[in-house]
């Protein structure tokens, strides 16, 4: 669960030493635009931005009852976040599996992606796509799919 936090952790307190330089020069606006950068970069790869996850057999299960796509990711991935922010409100209708978070889940992606923890790796009516396009997984999860 802690290693998802440090890369977020680390750029918002480099953007607070930044920031906190900037001012000591004598250039508050530009100590206040670094720091929103970096604090914005930190919230991007937070775990903040996606959905909550759940385990890789919960939505496994939850997955065959109704056919929603499950996404295997990791905080920090930016092909994740790619697909996350180019899904959209869209992103709450897919199970997101933390794979930091859940063995199980790692397991998984590692038994269709010849033992890396590739991601994101989206699975739909039971077959893997490794980082898939975010347009074709829109239209997974798109009503008339």
């Amino acid at each position: 669960m802690m290693r998802a936090w440090i890369l977020p952790m680390l750029l918002v307190a480099s953007g607070s030493v930044v920031a906190a330089v900037r001012l000591l020069e004598g250039s508050p606006g530009t100590a206040v635009v670094l720091l929103t950068v970096f604090l914005v970069l930190g919230g991007l790869y937070s775990p903040l931005i996606f959905p909550r996850p759940v385990g890789a057999k919960e939505a496994e299960r939850r997955s065959a009852v109704d056919g929603r796509p499950v996404v295997y990711w990791r905080p920090g991935c930016r092909y994740c976040m790619r697909l996350r922010l180019r899904l959209g409100r869209g992103a709450r209708r897919l199970y997101w599996v933390d794979i930091w978070r859940d063995p199980e889940g790692a397991a998984a992606v590692r038994a269709v992606n010849d033992g890396n923890e590739t991601v994101p790796t989206v699975v739909v009516a039971g077959r893997a796509h490794t980082n898939p396009d975010p347009a074709w997984v829109r239209q997974q999860v798109s009503p008339s799919a």
